[in-house]
This record gives C-alpha cells, structure tokens and sequence, in this order.
C-alpha cells in the first residue's frame, strides 16, 4: 500500500497570485490594472447610486419585466460613465501616493 497518494508534493504548488498583493501593496500592481479596477469601482458605485435612486421611479414603464429593464439601464449608464465621474482618478491618486 502506498502511503504517499494522500500527499501533495509541494514543489508541484504554484505560488499562490494573491500572494503578490498580500497587506494591500498596490505597488506591484501595474499602473494600467490599478486604474482598470479603480474604474471598475467607480462604475459599480455609480451602479448602487442609480438603483437606489431609481427604485420608486417608473422610468422603465410598469408590470412584468420593468425592475429587469430598469437593472439594464442603469447597468448601461454605470458602464459608460466609468472613469467620467472622478472617483477612480481620486481613488488611484490616493492609492498610488499612499502606498510608495
């Protein structure tokens, strides 16, 4: 009986990306994927914002099908304006001037 099957060899165990990034250090990050998930941010905060600033409107009609309209509209608003509203670019600044 082999006693070995039930073990992972650890130099098979590729390091962990995470890793890489452990105790918030954005320094490793490339400036390019910093500013994509800064965006990304701001988009999904635009995304909360209209949605509940929209929640009683009938800006997408009423009945069957308005809430799943009015997600894909503010979805699309959210989308668009990623990087046009100044959070990400506030929230980089302070990110990149902060962890040198």
């Amino acid at each position: 009986m082999n006693l070995n099957t039930n073990f992972v060899d650890i130099n098979t165990i590729k390091a962990d990306e995470s890793l890489k990034y452990k105790n918030n250090d954005f320094s490793k990050l490339e400036n390019k994927e910093l500013k994509k998930v800064c965006n990304d941010f701001e988009s999904f905060f635009m995304q909360q914002l209209l949605d509940i600033s929209l929640k009683n409107t009938k800006v997408s009609g009423e009945g069957t099908g308005s809430d799943i309209i009015k997600g894909m509209y503010t979805n699309s608003i959210a989308q668009q304006s990623k990087g046009a509203v100044g959070i990400s670019t506030m929230l980089y600044e302070f990110l990149t001037q902060n962890n040198k």
